[in-house]
């Protein structure tokens, strides 16, 4: 296979995937969420916060109730009916650390996900560009809750609060990494993948004309994954298996 990118084990049942933003799971994740729906698996999601710094144009406060509405339509476009916002985390600012880890591995516990799917912890993404700060924080934490969940001495207050240890992560997937190890076919699942990004109307106007629309940017993340791949369009992961 082209780049020696293996094709993503689809032995499963149920994924959570987990971003920073609403819009963060919309530039590719989601063409391979509609496959996964498609398949009869079951998927949801889990934002650390509301996006409330996104548009220059609109006050945090409002914002955030915008964004939240747009990130719910863009899943709905892809068959994902549950959409979680996690509470404590300012957009902007998320911080690596306990918090985060803890608030995580709730989700984790609670959702009980055989894979999970996040964004890219490193430094920079696939194609070069600067990752941003909340990215990196999530992304990081994400591989580390994933362990946290299973750990009943790791935060043991969830416990009480009725959240039993969940170690059945079998893998994690990080989108956009410049170390893809795994790709997923996602031909055929295009068109609604640009239609949940669509749905992000006034994000993706506070960005200007100058931003490629959708259509044209899934092309140059799925198209070319596609070309790495060798099929028409696909999602790069890098992927630890636990």
């Amino acid at each position: 296979m082209g780049d020696q990118l293996m094709a993503f084990d689809e032995d499963w049942s149920t994924a959570l995937c987990i971003a920073a933003h609403p819009d963060d799971l919309e530039y590719g994740t989601a063409a391979a969420v509609h496959r996964w729906i498609e398949q009869g698996k079951t998927v949801t999601y889990a934002l650390v916060t509301r996006g409330e710094a996104g548009i220059d144009g609109m006050a945090p406060a409002e914002a955030g109730s915008v964004r939240e509405a747009e990130e719910v339509a863009g899943a709905a476009e892809v068959g994902v009916d549950v959409v979680d916002f996690l509470d404590g985390f300012t957009d902007g600012t998320v911080e690596y650390g306990l918090a985060l880890r803890r608030a995580l591995a709730r989700e984790i516990r609670r959702r009980q996900p055989d894979v999970v799917i996040t964004g890219t912890h490193h430094e920079r993404f696939a194609g070069g560009g600067t990752n941003q700060a909340d990215h990196r924080a999530v992304g990081l934490a994400v591989i580390d809750a994933c362990a946290d969940a299973g750990n009943r001495w790791i935060f043991p207050d969830l416990i009480k609060e009725g959240f039993e240890p969940w170690g059945g992560v079998r893998r994690i997937g990080l989108a956009a990494s410049p170390e893809a190890t795994h790709f997923v076919d996602v031909a055929g699942h295009f068109h609604p993948a640009v239609r949940s990004l669509e749905a992000h109307t006034h994000y993706l106007e506070g960005l200007g004309d100058s931003y490629p629309p959708p259509r044209d940017l899934l092309n140059m993340i799925l198209g070319g994954g596609g070309q790495r791949a060798g099929v028409e369009h696909a999602l790069l992961l890098e992927v630890f298996e636990r």
